[in-house]
């Protein structure tokens, strides 16, 4: 996972400085925002691949930011947190677009597997992307031979 960009989205200085650390000893480039609209700003600024996110924080709240975040940023995958027992905010992410949800304090372990996947979506995504604009652009030896019959 040593190509994996993941943003650390939390307004809990504390939270994100240490799970910071934890993922980057993991291999995986860590960067943090403190709240929806940093992170926004964050990646539009970065090429990054997972964002785990908040819903519980002042300001623009993280089910908002999901939703900007998969407007603007459709390939970027998206893991909620949730930190107040409030499952059914983590079940409206899943139906805006989020990978998956954690409660929070998460296990650093399950965090860390769940980047994981939805890095490798992400990669699967991109690559499905790349093929068909691919195919778009490469003519097959049939319509090749056609073109020369012609």
């Amino acid at each position: 996972m040593d190509n994996m960009r993941l943003l650390l989205v939390d307004d809990e200085k504390r939270f994100v400085d240490t799970t910071q650390n934890l993922l980057k000893r993991k291999g995986i480039k860590v960067l943090a925002a403190y709240d929806g609209e940093s992170a926004l700003e964050t990646l539009g600024q970065n090429n990054l691949d997972v964002v785990v996110l908040d819903i519980k924080m002042p300001g623009m709240d993280g089910l908002t930011a999901l939703k900007k975040i998969k407007s603007l940023y459709p390939n970027v995958e998206v893991i909620m947190l949730t930190g107040h027992g409030t499952i059914d905010s983590a079940v409206e992410g899943l139906k805006n677009g989020a990978f998956d949800y954690l409660t929070k304090p998460c296990d650093m372990e399950e965090l860390w597997e769940k980047a994981c996947d939805a890095y490798n979506r992400k990669l699967i995504q991109d690559e499905k992307i790349r093929s068909a604009q691919v195919r778009k652009f490469v003519r097959s030896p049939r319509e090749l031979l056609k073109e020369k019959q012609n």
